[in-house]
């Protein structure tokens, strides 16, 4: 079965969606984004993602494409066309179309909206997290804002590129101190030798992750303490365990950073408890009982 893409108000072949040379997405980056983790025919924390979307769009003062609980919609029907049960949904809100000027466009020029969807394969994810995945550190050196979720994504881009020549899943960019601020698409944490989870506050130089709030709450849930501070990435390699966390990759343990093995080189206990009590914890939208196909 071919892919489905809704772009603009249509949902479309995959391979015929496409968007004007003159998004302003596509000049100057000019856009956000959100993507959503599909598990067992379930849409996974629909609601955080749509709240942080529209946080996003109100700090770049972009306008909604379309009523939220139309945008809910859409998302549910177009993993649902593309008969995904395991897998991601992305959805991406630019400025809309312009002749290509720095300044706004004028009043009343629609955004507009992009949604596909994509199947993945949950046994490689299980064998990914039984084996951990290694991280890079890199210098920070992106702009200010990202905790607004911009489709400007160059430096992580390069970052991870960099990460993959490497042999690792993840770059750790660092700020001018040696702390760790975050990897280039997923949120850093370590685990101190009394159980204790870390990472880094969200006020300011992180994107607040919603895999991330989800795990905290989970944690709290379970009795496992969380201390939102910095770390270093001294501290990160000396630590009793570490993970990454986002919607792409869940809780995913760091077993190697810099090339230097986390504690014996193998995920541990804590991380797993963790997957587990995030699993639970999430919100679950079903998206078959909620679309007509």
């Amino acid at each position: 079965m071919s892919r489905i893409a809704y772009v603009n108000g249509r949902y479309l072949p995959h391979r015929e969606a496409a968007v004007h040379i003159e998004d302003r997405g596509y000049q100057f980056a000019d856009g956000v984004y959100e993507v959503c983790e599909v598990a067992n025919g379930q849409l996974i924390d629909m609601t955080r993602h749509m709240d942080r979307l529209g946080r996003s769009l109100s700090e770049l003062q972009i306008k909604w494409p379309v009523q939220r609980k139309a945008l809910e919609r859409i998302l549910l029907e177009t993993v649902a066309r593309n008969r995904v049960i395991n897998g991601l949904v992305y959805l991406q809100v630019t400025r809309g179309v312009a002749r290509r000027d720095h300044v706004f466009p004028p009043d009343g020029t629609p955004s507009a909206l992009v949604v596909t969807a994509k199947r993945t394969d949950p046994a490689l994810a299980e064998q990914k997290f039984e084996d951990g995945v290694g991280v890079i550190t890199v210098p920070e050196n992106r702009w200010d804002r990202v905790d607004i979720k911009s489709v400007g994504l160059l430096p992580n881009c390069i970052a991870r590129q960099k990460a993959k020549e490497n042999g690792a899943a993840e770059a750790w960019f660092v700020d001018e101190q040696g702390i760790v601020k975050e990897g280039g698409a997923t949120n850093a944490w370590i685990v101190t030798s009394d159980g204790t989870l870390v990472t880094r506050p969200a006020e300011h130089g992180i994107l607040r992750g919603i895999t991330r709030t989800t795990v905290i709450d989970a944690a709290n849930r379970i009795g496992i303490k969380v201390e939102e501070r910095g770390f270093s990435v001294t501290e990160a390699q000396q630590a009793r365990e570490s993970f990454i966390t986002a919607a792409t990759t869940l809780v995913m343990p760091v077993v190697k950073i810099d090339g230097q093995p986390v504690a014996n080189g193998h995920p541990g206990s804590v991380v797993s408890k963790i997957r587990e009590a995030f699993i639970e914890q999430a919100e679950k939208t079903p998206i078959y009982e909620k679309v007509f196909l």
